[in-house]
């Protein structure tokens, strides 16, 4: 089958350092050539991949020192290239959102779009009504509440390759957090958790432009302590020592998380997760196998204390099961083959569309 991924441009395929979306892409554009399968990817030329790369910027967009670059702009560039050449291929799997909607229309059943973020947003409910032909995959059935009639085709989770990701044995004997400093995240939750359950925390985590003022009025204060370290924005060839190495890790999040790459990654390393009830969370960790579920800061601190009667390897196996990148390719190969084949494809539901509020 010859199948196209189209990639965001904000970072590399996969990130140098922190990113989601273009780190799956990474792993299930592997997946699918590994899988014998004829796979084009569009993205920045940082790519590295065993696709065939089509280079549609000289370099991810966050990493780009250019002072003023325009991301809407170079996404235009990316998806007219995409329609001029999209009689060579039987699927093409967006990345992008919703951006590709208006110049796809022609062809929508034979386009495939994962939604990677978050749906709670003002007017995207109007923007699914509007474009309603395209076949939509979640990562999660949590990340669907907000846009229930939407034309979902699928949910299929995110997986990794798991040779990335050694087994460890978590003789570090600290926790770890991993991912970005922001209030949704909860660094300050992990931080209390850490300090309350008296273990070492380390901290990996970028710090956007976006969430400067946050880190330095409500986080910098509390790295003070000494059984905080915060190491930074890390990458992939760091985390499989700092993810084993550590007893669990908290994910101790106060928003709709769409998935949560991080807790894969840990599974996959055998290291356990302690999320919060929020979100994706409990469709990804098995409480009690994988992880352990929790509503509170007590309960978590209580977590740690008794994370150990965890089998790592239990753990590890969970992810083999269920977040392996062959996992994730096989599911989309089933949706390409049913959209490639011709016709119409069908969701799994279609329920009436909700009436609109008009504003005031």
């Amino acid at each position: 089958m010859k199948i196209a991924q189209i990639a965001p441009l904000y970072e590399a395929v996969p990130p140098r350092f922190y990113g989601g979306t273009e780190r799956v892409v990474a792993h299930l554009a592997n997946a699918l050539a590994d899988l014998g399968h004829e796979v084009t990817l569009f993205a920045c030329a940082d790519a590295r991949s065993r696709a065939k790369v089509v280079p549609m910027r000289a370099r991810a967009l966050r990493l780009d020192p250019a002072p003023l670059k325009s991301d809407l702009a170079s996404h235009l560039t990316m998806l007219h290239e995409v329609r001029r050449r999209a009689g060579e291929f039987d699927v093409l799997h967006f990345h992008v959102d919703l951006v590709h909607f208006p110049f796809f229309e022609d062809m929508a059943e034979r386009t495939l779009t994962t939604l990677h973020g978050r749906l709670d947003i003002a007017d995207l409910p109007e923007a699914y009504m509007r474009w309603n032909r395209y076949p939509l995959a979640s990562i999660s059935r949590h990340q669907r509440r907000p846009l229930p009639f939407a034309n979902w085709l699928a949910n299929v989770p995110h997986g990794i390759d798991e040779s990335a990701y050694a087994f460890g044995q978590g003789t570090g004997g600290y926790l770890a957090f991993l991912g970005r400093i922001s209030p949704e995240k909860r660094p300050d939750r992990a931080i209390s958790i850490a300090r309350k359950a008296g273990l070492p925390l380390r901290i990996a985590a970028k710090v956007d432009p976006a969430d400067r003022h946050y880190f330095e009025q409500e986080i910098r204060h509390l790295l003070d302590d000494p059984l905080v370290e915060f190491i930074g924005e890390i990458g992939d060839e760091d985390k499989a020592a700092f993810l084993g190495g550590a007893r669990a890790l908290l994910f101790p999040i106060d928003w709709p998380e769409p998935f949560g790459l991080v807790m894969i990654e840990a599974m996959a390393c055998g290291t356990p997760a302690i999320g919060w009830r929020c979100g994706s969370v409990p469709e990804i960790v098995e409480d009690g196998v994988s992880g352990v579920i929790v509503e509170s800061e007590a309960q978590a601190v209580a977590a740690v204390h008794e994370i150990d009667r965890l089998d790592r390897r239990l753990v590890r196996q969970a992810f083999d099961s269920r977040f392996s990148a062959r996992a994730m390719a096989t599911a989309y190969l089933e949706l390409y083959a049913r959209l490639a084949g011709g016709g119409s494809p069908m969701p799994e539901k279609q329920p009436p569309l909700p009436v609109l509020q008009k504003a005031a």
